[in-house]
């Protein structure tokens, strides 16, 4: 088949540009209209040099303006668990500050002290015991948050092995194989080993606490443990995690903390009563949380959260002392000029929305998730892989303990985000063979919503093919209501449709907004999980507990 240059043909076409006449001076008398000027039609607008010469800033803006309006719609773009509505208030706060430094604490101490604030109230968010004073950061999001607490652990187990006067080479971390990209980024940054554990249906697609035992040893840093994967929107389980840990410190003396990588949960899971154990700083083994304020935490792209349990777990040769701009200040961030506006948006939404507020808004967010899922499968047409929609027990087994409380629904569910991940289910691939997942998401993108089928080769079975929603505030009822008739309809369309027809839609016809990440590096770790959970998949075999086998992980989706 003939390929198609489209940027060789219009070069190849285009006529040559005639000599552009200056601007004209705006006198009060001269008018230049905004599609006038010398980009409309000869001359395309300078994309890889800077022009010699600048055109009138209204003209500038509406010609960006055009061009991105080629961008897929921010509230459809189910595809990200980036938050994409504020309150207008929040916006107006975000604009009048919108120029000042957060670095800068000697110019703004208001804004100091906002940050201040809004790292006590998440400290005492996730249940900081008494005695102890939360210490942290705003970061510009979660992926500097967690390389913060990682290095943080590095560096505590590089002092301790110091003062023993044992080697400090060879460090690793433990994570699972579900982790967003930024775990092992930390690892691969700042070389430490990353020991990435193969990940199970038993486990819910998340780190297997079966096989943290035989993966831990002296020289483990911690483990990072995810609340609220990206795949399926399970918890890890932190609480059984710690108890490993805390019986591998009986037994060995090794001390291995936990890092939670909360981007999500840890901004959802406080305001539900849905969770599969204690996660937080109830935990003495919790040592730091990281969290995304721009993703459940409400505000605009652009904010993280780190804070430590106390002063204690961050090393004082991370903290550095600053003489700056008339000021001094300490500084243990990665980054250092960096924008106020979204501590600003936070604390704003901290004081607007209160405890009732966010907890109406997760709660919201969770039923209509379920109600998805519910229909989902309704259908038969497809299989949910994410389980908040599957009930853990009766209402007579769980009534004692809901009664009274704000979500009694919640805890009749298993626990995990308000995210929908489904596939087709194997009688609908058994009776339409010839329809292809990505086609659902490929005309789905056609009505302007954004649902990403992503698909990697697990380390062990057969391959698994999701699409995957993320219900966020904006998500009402009514848009719900039009998501779920449009996806059904659209899969009718397609059984309905000739297969030579379909083929057009198998692969995306331009490259995707989703984001997906493959290491590059060294996976051997990984090669050796596979043993271990191949050996554990045979003792759950031998002892009855394994009845059917689903293998499978995904790539890393933001």
């Amino acid at each position: 088949m003939k390929k198609v240059d489209p940027d060789e043909l219009i070069a190849t076409l285009r006529e040559e540009p005639p000599k552009h006449r200056p601007l004209a001076v705006h006198d009060g008398t001269t008018n230049h209209r905004v599609y006038g000027g010398r980009y409309q039609a000869a001359m395309e607008i300078p994309k890889f040099k800077l022009p010699d010469t600048g055109t009138s800033g209204h003209s500038i803006y509406q010609l960006i303006k055009d061009e991105l309006d080629l961008d897929g719609r921010p509230n459809l773009n189910l595809a990200s668990f980036v938050n994409t509505f504020m309150d207008p208030y929040a916006d107006k706060l975000m604009a009048e500050n919108i120029g000042k430094n957060l670095a800068d604490a000697d110019e703004y101490p208001v804004v100091q002290a906002i940050h201040a604030r809004c790292i006590s109230m998440l400290g005492n968010l996730w249940n900081i015991p008494k005695g102890e004073t939360a210490i942290g950061t705003a970061t510009t999001g979660s992926s500097e948050a967690i390389h913060l607490g990682g290095l943080a652990m590095k560096r505590i187990w590089q002092n301790n092995r110091r003062e023993k006067g044992m080697s400090t080479e060879n460090p690793n971390i433990i994570m699972g194989n579900n982790c967003q990209v930024a775990l092992e980024k930390f690892a691969r940054y700042f070389d430490v080993e990353a020991r990435i554990l193969p990940v199970c249906a038993e486990s819910n697609w998340c780190l297997n606490p079966s096989l943290i035992r035989d993966n831990i040893d002296e020289n483990t840093i911690g483990v990072f443990v995810i609340m609220g994967s990206t795949y399926t929107g399970h918890y890890e389980p932190v609480q059984t995690i710690s108890e490993i840990l805390d019986k591998y410190e009986e037994e060995t003396g090794y001390s291995i903390p936990i890092h939670v990588d909360g981007a999500s949960g840890a901004m959802v899971a406080p305001f539900t009563n849905a969770t599969n154990g204690l996660w937080d700083f109830r935990l003495p083994r919790v040592h730091s949380i990281s969290t995304s304020g721009h993703k459940f935490g409400l505000v605009y792209p652009g904010l993280g959260w780190q804070i430590w349990r106390s002063e204690k777990w961050l090393p004082k040769d991370l903290i550095f002392e600053l003489h700056y701009l008339g000021g001094t200040e300490q500084t243990f961030t990665l980054n250092f000029s960096r924008p106020s506006a979204q501590v600003i948006a936070q604390y704003f939404n901290f004081l607007s929305l209160g405890r009732d507020g966010y907890e109406s808004i997760m709660h919201n967010a969770l039923c209509n998730a379920r109600l998805l899922s519910k229909t989902l499968e309704a259908s038969g047409w497809y299989t949910c892989e994410s389980g908040i929609h599957k009930k853990c027990g009766t209402w007579e087994q769980l009534k004692e303990k809901t009664i009274g409380k704000k979500d009694e629904a919640a805890t009749l569910y298993q626990p995990g985000l308000p995210v929908v991940a489904f596939r087709f289910s194997d009688a609908f691939k058994s009776e339409f063979p010839h329809i292809k997942q990505q086609s659902v998401s490929t005309l789905l993108r056609v009505k302007g919503y954004i649902i990403p089928s992503r698909l990697r080769p697990p380390p062990n079975g057969q391959d698994i093919e999701i699409l995957r929603v993320v219900v966020r505030e904006s998500m009402s009822a009514d848009l719900l209501n039009m998501l779920i008739a449009d996806t059904l309809s659209t899969t009718e369309t397609l059984i309905n449709s000739d297969s030579r027809d379909l083929e057009c839609f198998t692969r995306p016809q331009a490259p995707r907004i989703e984001k997906s990440v493959t290491s590059l590096g060294n996976t051997k770790w990984l090669e050796k999980g596979k043993d271990l959970l191949e050996k554990w998949e045979k003792e759950m075999a031998k002892k009855g507990k394994r009845k059917d086998k689903k293998e499978g992980v995904f790539n890393s989706i933001c």
